[in-house]
């Protein structure tokens, strides 16, 4: 009986670590993912663009809530030459939902803007989407949306 009690210890104490591990490793990623999301707002505002070639991937598709959709090299110039001027951004609502090698990221975008010297304000729906590759998460898609 005791052997029995013992071995069903053990089980349920392997179970529970295992569990703690996988529960560790899924924020650890979620932490990295969140990261280069922090970094994509950062470079949006400043207009660097090193940061912005580092978080996106050579192979993104980046789609506008007016419809425009935009590769690598069109993004990161509209950043960077300001014709897409972002003064503040703040993102609300973040959610991180990571399956082995993809993670789908969807926030809030409230931002203030002053693309070709016109003032806006903005709030939009953003979709995120990111890939591992090798060590490093890419952002590989990203849709934006109208919200009321």
């Amino acid at each position: 009986m005791k052997k029995i009690i013992l071995s069903l210890l053990l089980i349920t104490s392997c179970v529970f670590a295992k569990a703690q591990e996988t529960t560790g490793a899924a924020s650890k990623e979620e932490t990295e993912v969140a990261a280069v999301v922090e970094k994509l707002r950062a470079a949006m505002i400043s207009g660097n663009k090193a940061d912005l070639e580092s978080v996106v991937s050579a192979d993104l598709t980046y789609g506008h809530s007016g419809g425009k959709i935009q590769n690598k090299a069109a993004f990161v110039d509209d950043i960077t030459s300001k014709r897409s001027d972002f003064k503040t951004i703040e993102l609300t609502k973040q959610s991180i939902t990571i399956q082995n090698n993809v993670a789908i990221v969807r926030h809030v975008l409230i931002a203030d803007t002053n693309d070709g010297g016109k003032p806006a304000h903005i709030s939009l729906g953003i979709v995120l989407v990111l890939k591992k590759e090798k060590k490093d998460w890419k952002i590989i898609a990203r849709r934006a949306f109208h919200v009321d």
